[in-house]
């Protein structure tokens, strides 16, 4: 059996993780691989049954309320397996994830490293950990242009570590701008 592997691609606010995740999904499908995308049910944003991302881009997926619905959803013949929002999944999905991988299954992972407070937002850190590859992007500090390597939270009234939103709630800064509240 082939090995698998896990890849994670994160960042923060508006530094395209959903795009590179659909991006990757689109060459699977050129390569007639098979593939079933998630995303948690907390994430409705855009779509309740779509992966959207900030530019528009779009597909199908399937939710899930926690990670114990994921091995009843998945099907045997899928090759690769893909979760965006991560950050947003409990801590089990992590021995999940880690036994597809076993299994020979390809695991693509985004989501944000960082909360808004700049600390490791929740199973991304271990996901890091484990992963085969990690890709971090960046995005364009709205501040000035530069690298945004945080995401910088625009309303102070709601301090819960998670509030969904985009732009109405959050910008992309560099560290700098972050840091200068």
């Amino acid at each position: 059996m082939k090995a698998g592997r896990i890849e994670v691609v994160c960042g923060p606010m508006f530094s395209g993780k959903s795009e590179e995740l659909l991006r990757r999904l689109k060459r699977a499908e050129i390569a007639k691989k098979k593939y079933q995308l998630f995303k948690p049910a907390l994430d409705d944003r855009y779509s309740e049954s779509e992966v959207v991302s900030h530019s528009g881009k779009r597909l199908k997926c399937h939710v899930l309320k926690n990670s114990h619905e994921l091995m009843s959803m998945l099907e045997e013949d899928t090759e690769i397996v893909a979760f965006d929002e991560a950050q947003f999944f409990d801590f089990l999905l992590l021995e999940t994830v880690s036994s597809l991988a076993d299994m020979g299954k390809r695991v693509v992972i985004a989501g944000l490293d960082m909360d808004s407070r700049g600390e490791p937002f929740g199973p991304m850190p271990k996901f890091m950990a484990v992963a085969e590859e990690v890709l971090k992007l960046t995005a364009v500090c709205e501040a000035c242009g530069e690298s945004a390597t945080h995401t910088y939270r625009l309303t102070e009234d709601n301090t819960d570590q998670v509030l969904v939103g985009a732009g109405e709630h959050y910008q992309a800064r560099c560290r700098e701008h972050w840091c200068s509240r």
